[in-house]
């Protein structure tokens, strides 16, 4: 799936608690988790604590958990959402709801997460007000939350010549591009496929992605920007 409609209100929380209340039943934006499961069992393990941000109805964590994962905490800026989840997954002890704005997560411990799933979310915050300045907000929190050599895996419509600076801008990561084909999209004769598990080539700029997919990216793909967070030095005090 993808945003279609009045992108700007997607920005605004007060869009989210006024959708959720009036359509309760489960949407998983652009992929659900089946599709994504490969390159989420490559990059993180069953026993990782994860952090899935503006989680929805989806059941996108739901999957995870059947599929073994152990601890997924589940974040939205929706009261309306998160009070129905916990509601749903309350026999779950490995799914946990919390209402929290993903621009402020204080109440995570810095360094807390082994890695941090966003299907959608930084997307969503691109299309509303003062977008750069919340969007680097975004990052920088996920950014802090996560350990060294954490995970952050970004599904996004957002092609690297737009999403590449917003994520160099705010953190120091390592970046791998993958790319999984959109739902229910007519191919072109001329169609290029692309193994999911199998990173595409990445230059500084993004450019190399047409060299290996076309220009039509964004008509058959969504972008999985897969950012490992570096190792922090740290500072020795000579005594």
């Amino acid at each position: 799936m993808s945003f279609n409609g009045n992108h700007r209100a997607y920005g605004d929380p007060s869009y989210w608690e006024k959708r959720y209340a009036k359509d309760p039943r489960p949407f998983d934006w652009y992929q659900n988790y089946p599709s994504l499961a490969p390159l989420i069992r490559l990059y993180v393990q069953p026993n990782s604590r994860v952090l899935v941000v503006g989680c929805g109805n989806s059941v996108f964590s739901e999957g995870m958990v059947e599929d073994g994962f152990e601890d997924v905490v589940n974040i939205d800026i929706s009261s309306v959402v998160i009070e129905a989840m916990k509601k749903k997954c309350s026999d779950n002890a490995a799914l946990k709801y919390i209402r929290m704005d993903v621009r402020d997560m204080s109440e995570f411990e810095s360094s807390s997460f082994d890695a941090v799933i966003d299907k959608g979310t930084l997307d969503a915050i691109m299309c509303g007000n003062n977008s750069q300045q919340n969007s680097i907000k975004m990052v920088k929190e996920i950014g802090r939350v996560l350990k060294d050599e954490g995970v952050y895996i970004l599904i996004s419509y957002g092609t690297p010549a737009i999403r590449l600076s917003v994520l160099r801008e705010t953190c120091l990561w390592t970046i791998k591009l993958h790319v999984i084909e959109k739902f229910m999209v007519e191919r072109s004769p001329n169609h290029e496929t692309w193994e999911l598990t199998n990173p595409v080539p990445l230059n500084e700029d993004g450019s190399s992605i047409e060299a290996a997919l076309g220009k039509n990216l964004d008509a058959y793909y969504h972008c999985v920007y897969v950012c490992t967070k570096l190792a922090q030095p740290t500072n020795l005090t000579a005594e």
